[in-house]
């Protein structure tokens, strides 16, 4: 059986995941576009444009992310692991989000041309640039 191809939309801001401790508000700077707000017992963990977190925060910058365009049913098996593994192979690492739709893969701004011929090589599309800094 053959995997099923995907376009990927590549979102228009680099992005910063950042950390705050567990029991910190959700701060008013985690807006805009694209943001992910995650909480667990251990940590707070926001994504967002990177130019709206605080410098002085625990984050990692310069982030990209690649959305599977359509939605995903919630019941497919497999395709984040497959696309993971296909990144891997190639060196990129990738942080996943996924949302009630799609998923999302983060990825290193420095990486983007890595991935993007990785994604293409399976068969996949890749829409969009680098986004300015």
């Amino acid at each position: 059986m053959e995997s099923p191809r995907f376009t990927f939309a590549v979102h228009g801001e680099r992005l910063a995941i950042a950390r705050l401790d567990a029991a910190s508000p959700v701060p008013h700077w985690a807006r805009g576009g694209f943001v992910s707000v995650t909480r667990t017992a251990a940590e707070l963990s926001i994504v967002c444009a990177q130019t709206n977190v605080p410098a002085d925060l625990l984050q990692v910058r310069d982030k990209l992310a690649l959305g599977i365009e359509g939605s995903v049913p919630l019941t497919s098996v497999g395709i984040m692991a497959s696309l993971c593994t296909a990144l891997a192979a190639v060196g990129v690492s990738v942080f996943t989000i996924a949302t009630y739709d799609t998923d999302w893969f983060l990825i290193s701004a420095e990486q983007f041309e890595t991935a993007r011929a990785a994604l293409e090589g399976l068969g996949h599309r890749v829409q969009g640039a680098l986004p300015a800094r």
